[in-house]
């Protein structure tokens, strides 16, 4: 072999020498090593029957950016190693790459680099994919900060939308919103790592994306029509756990202006209504409200204890009523202890035969306990305690049905309370109905008053009409008469809210 021949194998020989310095070779095999993980992680999650939010951190986040940083390590070690030559050796001729393709062992390495290259690209486009799937992922949402986002993925996991992806509410289609979540997540990465985060955490509010573009996907405003039968079923707390219970037709209303004219409840949320309104930051005191009909007519009311004069309300800012103002909590749902231990009772997953099991049971579970663990010893403690002292004979007998009690008021302590977030039923308000919050009381409370005299009514009847009241399944209600019987006499009840006495944790 002749000396030009020789050069161009020898000049990619010397440059070949260069990748032989430390920092290229501790990053090559720490690609390898990443790349490794990878293709272990991603058969671990394709293998999983249940995704894992720490598998995926691993396999799409982490490895990755390991994977990047060995690679990258390569060329900056080359040009250490370059930079280091050209000081120990001056007079030494700068060596660059050269690309012989006639040359049998540059073809082969470059026919290596550019496999290499087109499978590391397909990689990361899956691994990208993937990666964005991951943080779009039920498991990304609510499982990887799990002592930060408990209260929210347990009470997601038992609302009636557990099985609509948290991005379908929270984020929605469009690259615009997606940006913003992913922003807004950063900082929320940064509170958890620097345990700045609140306690707790408070509800978005007012960085909720419009309803028409999340909850309008699926839930059709034309379509909202006719009325819905509800039972509810509720246990006194007497010794009998006496069951009381009411029917009623919710009059949910609706309609298509094109069709018919608006009803019920839905007729806030009819396409041709349009109702706008000023409160505070919370959306629970709402001192003004503005409404325009299909025909164009306008109406304005104001509270009658308004604390902010008519001149203030005009220049406040206005919020255009949508679902989220009566749906505030679609699927975040604490359900109040009160109501909790009612569904437990009625399913038969507490033993209704226990004297007394409705008072003990919601006095143990509003009982003020400092951590989880000590509520779930202080409600076997307080919930057992009672029926060896009072019921003995029953305690012994009974020993089962009270063990499953307990185990049942422990589960449903750890999905409404959570005192290391300092959160419970109480912490978020539900405006769904008026029974624990103010609610539809908010507007219908009859204090918000026209300029010509009209009141937003609270009638009963302006929204539901009771069918029948039962106690011990024995009507309490005349038949021809049916309104609404409260098992104490309250006199007027247009006069008072049920959440002045109802807070969902121990009373009537």
């Amino acid at each position: 072999m002749s000396a030009e021949e020789a050069k161009p194998h020898s000049s990619f020989g010397k440059l070949r020498t260069l990748f032989r310095n430390p920092v290229s070779l501790a990053g090559a095999a720490l690609a390898v090593v990443a790349l490794a993980n990878i293709l272990f992680l991603f058969l671990i999650d394709l293998t999983l029957e249940k995704p894992s939010p720490y598998v995926g951190i691993l396999a799409y986040m982490v490895g990755p950016a390991f994977l990047i940083l060995g690679l990258a390590a390569i060329p900056v070690g080359v040009w250490w190693d370059r930079r280091r030559r050209r000081a120990t050796r001056p007079g030494e001729p700068v060596r660059y790459l050269s690309v012989d393709l006639n040359d049998p062992t540059q073809r082969g390495a470059f026919a290596f680099f550019a496999s290499f290259v087109i499978v590391f690209v397909l990689l990361s486009v899956v691994g990208s994919y993937r990666a964005y799937e991951f943080t779009d992922s039920v498991s990304f949402c609510g499982q990887l900060c799990h002592s930060v986002m408990s209260p929210e993925f347990t009470a997601y996991q038992l609302s009636p939308h557990a099985r609509v992806a948290c991005v379908e509410c929270h984020v929605g289609s469009g690259a615009t919103w997606y940006v913003k979540s992913k922003l807004s997540g950063a900082r929320q990465v940064f509170a958890t790592i620097l345990n700045t985060y609140p306690r707790p955490i408070p509800t978005p509010v007012h960085d909720l994306r419009p309803a028409a573009q999340t909850c309008e996907q699926c839930h059709w405003p034309k379509k909202f029509y006719g009325a819905q039968l509800k039972v509810f079923t509720h246990y006194a707390s007497d010794e009998k756990n006496t069951p009381r219970q009411i029917q009623m037709l919710i009059k949910t209303g609706g309609g298509d202006p094109a069709t018919g004219a608006p009803a019920g409840i839905h007729w806030h949320m009819n396409i041709a209504n349009e109702i706008t309104y000023v409160s505070d930051a919370e959306r629970q005191v709402i001192p003004y409200v503005r409404i325009k009909d299909m025909q164009g007519r306008v109406a304005e009311y104001y509270a009658q204890d308004a604390k902010m004069s008519k001149e203030e309300l005009a220049k406040a800012p206005k919020r255009r009523m949508d679902c989220v103002d009566c749906h505030n909590r679609p699927t975040h749902i604490y359900v109040p202890p009160d109501a909790a231990v009612d569904q437990s009772i009625t399913a038969h997953r507490l033993d209704v035969t226990l004297p007394y099991l409705k008072q003990q049971a919601v006095a143990a579970l509003t009982g003020k306990y400092d951590t989880t663990d000590a509520a779930m010893q202080g409600i076997a403690k307080e919930f057992h305690g009672f029926y060896e002292s009072k019921y003995p004979e029953l305690a012994k007998t009974k020993e089962l049905e009270i063990r499953n009690a307990i185990d049942e008021l422990q589960r449903i302590y750890r999905s409404t309370t959570f005192p290391e977030m300092k959160l419970n039923w109480q912490t978020h308000p539900n405006n769904i109905g008026h029974f624990y919050f103010s609610g539809c009381f908010r507007c219908h409370d009859g204090q918000h008053v026209s300029t010509d005299g009209k009141v937003i009514s609270k009638e009963c009847n302006t929204c539901h009409t009771v069918l029948q009241q039962q106690e011990s399944g024995v009507s309490i209600m005349a038949e021809q008469k049916l309104e609404f019987k409260h098992p104490v006499d309250l006199g007027d009840l247009t006069q008072v809210s049920c959440s002045d006495c109802h807070t969902g944790g121990a009373g009537p």
